[in-house]
């Protein structure tokens, strides 16, 4: 029998437990203090990865400096990195010196007597006797001045457009730089060393009227050099051509631009 509206109700109360979800609890949420905490969980996490890491060294940075003296590794098939050592301080008759007692002291070493030797002043005799007696060790003073003034002969220099003391045409500028493009020790000792230079070159005279243009060559130079106490000096090299690559679809400059150029862009001292 049902019972009237007016009977008495009862209140159950069920265990906490078993208390229905829909049920509101008596704390409301609140978002901001949420957001807060995560972003300070987030801000320890980054704090701690960077002093995790901060011991670490970075595997795109090459040392400056190795305890043996030998160029660092790139990458497979990029060949030797470049190293993080300096060009030196120091210069005589404006070629480098006081080179490291290391094999990347003799690398550039090397590197800067290539482009002293076949630069245009080695067609003068005065700076090239200059050139040589800075750069060649004592012993192999005399034969070395004896072969290269055998090498630039009148006739050498008129085979580039050029007089007997390397002075180009009116109207038109002698350009002969040597440009590296990279090295490697064939031998290396306390007492001396053989560096192989690779090298790119710029010969011939440029402007107007120029029937000897400016252009390119590819060759390798291999220097002996020897430790003299104080510096890596010379004492014989070779020269052998290329590797010479592909030449570029590119369209040559005009006499105009390669003689701004050559006036305008120095050369450089270089280190390994």
């Amino acid at each position: 029998m049902p019972l009237p509206d007016d009977q008495p109700h009862t209140r159950t109360r069920l265990p906490v437990g078993e208390q229905p979800s829909s049920q509101p609890t008596g704390r409301q949420p609140r978002p901001l203090r949420t957001l807060l905490a995560v972003l300070v969980v987030v801000t320890l996490l980054v704090v701690a990865i960077s002093i995790a890491n901060r011991g670490k060294a970075d595997p795109g940075t090459a040392p400056a400096h190795s305890s043996d003296g030998a160029a660092p590794t790139a990458a497979s098939g990029a060949g030797p990195a470049p190293s993080g050592d300096q060009p030196v301080g120091t210069a005589t008759n404006g070629i480098a010196a006081g080179f490291p007692h290391t094999d990347q002291g003799a690398q550039s070493a090397a590197t800067n007597y290539a482009v002293a030797i076949g630069s245009a002043d080695m067609f003068r005799t005065d700076s090239r006797h200059t050139i040589v007696a800075t750069l060649a060790d004592p012993s192999a003073l005399t034969a070395l001045q004896a072969r290269l003034d055998q090498g630039f002969t009148p006739e050498t220099a008129a085979r580039f457009g050029v007089d007997a003391q390397g002075r180009a045409p009116k109207g038109l500028t002698f350009v002969s730089r040597t440009i590296p493009v990279g090295t490697k020790s064939s031998a290396y000792s306390a007492e001396s060393a053989k560096i192989e230079v690779w090298c790119t070159g710029l010969f011939g005279l440029a402007g107007e009227r120029s029937v000897r243009p400016v252009s390119e060559e590819w060759f390798t130079l291999t220097l002996s050099l020897r430790w003299t106490g104080t510096d890596w000096k010379l004492t014989d090299f070779s020269r052998v051509a290329g590797p010479a690559p592909v030449p570029p679809d590119q369209q040559a400059a005009t006499a105009e631009e390669i003689t701004g150029a050559v006036e305008q862009f120095g050369g450089f001292r270089y280190a390994r």
